[in-house]
């Protein structure tokens, strides 16, 4: 690619890599860039965790043998699976982007993440590594008086809130589907404070506390960017180190979730003829492109100073 930069009235300039190219689609496949240490830690997170977020609430299996219409199948041999959700689709859903202050390696954070997954929902994080760094943390004290995180805000209610056990409740009240037509006990791995609390907590470990910190060389203008787009899910090996880049490089982020079942998968279909996360989407030049540990490389290249 040639050299281009890129502007917009209310973002800084950024300037691709002159070197960049863009990678080629390998869904499920280790390439020379994985770092497969980083995986194995990230599947083992996906077990402690017990693949919270990898399924959308009321998840059901709709057909093996789906036609090759065009809508997304997880195709296996001869098996083609659609799955959706039995509960999800008469839900109401936000017109607006819920937006939360949080960092990566929290464990309170990582709860509402997961509820946000599982009620197929999309987000814009605004991060606040350590819950003390960046411009977001500075941001929230002006607003709030407080550097607590999560903070959530839903600009389709008007309601602003902490408290991670108030905001699972609310996004199940506001966006989940009537309490009768599901099992709470889906929910437990959640909802059971004290085991959610403390495996999340040995995630954050056994990830190296990724995400809790501003990278020192992160560009100081960082959360004056656009919103980048990240479509994947919370417990995605694949998904995590990109997910824990953008947050300790202070960008700001919508995660478009795309858990089993999720109906996002089919709108990456019609948007881009495929399914793979994760999948990123820059406004700010204008790149889009799949592949996690080149994603990484890219977001290191591209949003820090020399």
């Amino acid at each position: 690619l040639d050299e281009i930069q890129f502007k917009s009235s209310s973002s800084p300039k950024v300037q691709l890599p002159d070197d960049f190219k863009l990678p080629e689609p390998q869904p499920l496949t280790v390439t020379e860039k994985t770092d497969l240490k980083d995986i194995l830690k990230s599947s083992a997170a996906l077990a402690l965790r017990l693949a919270t977020g990898a399924f959308v609430l009321g998840w059901k299996i709709d057909t093996v043998f789906a036609d090759d219409d065009g809508d997304y199948a997880l195709a296996l041999g001869p098996i083609r699976l659609r799955d959706s959700s039995s509960v999800l689709s008469d839900a109401p859903r936000p017109e607006k982007t819920l937006i939360l202050y949080e960092y990566d390696a929290s464990p309170f954070c990582k709860r509402v993440r997961e509820t946000m997954n599982l009620l197929d929902l999309t987000y814009e994080s605004r991060p606040c590594p350590g819950a003390r760094a960046g411009a977001f943390s500075e941001e929230l004290f002006q607003k709030t008086g407080r550097r607590t995180i999560p903070y959530l805000i839903d600009p389709n209610t008007g309601v602003e809130m902490f408290e991670s056990s108030d905001q699972i409740q609310y996004l199940l009240n506001t966006y989940g589907p009537p309490q009768e037509t599901f099992d709470r006990k889906a929910l437990w791995p959640i909802t059971f404070q004290q085991f959610s609390v403390f495996t999340s907590t040995l995630v954050a470990v056994l990830r190296d506390m990724a995400g809790a910190r501003r990278q020192p060389n992160a560009r100081p203008d960082n959360e004056k960017m656009q919103p980048l787009e990240l479509w994947g899910y919370e417990c995605s090996p694949f998904v995590k180190p990109v997910k824990e880049k953008l947050c300790s490089l202070c960008l700001p982020h919508k995660l478009v979730s795309c858990s089993r079942g999720s109906a996002n998968r089919n709108k990456m279909i019609k948007r881009t003829g495929r399914f793979q996360v994760p999948f990123l989407v820059d406004p700010n030049t204008g790149i889009e492109m799949y592949e996690g540990a080149e994603m990484v490389e890219y977001l290191e290249k591209v949003y820090t100073t020399e």
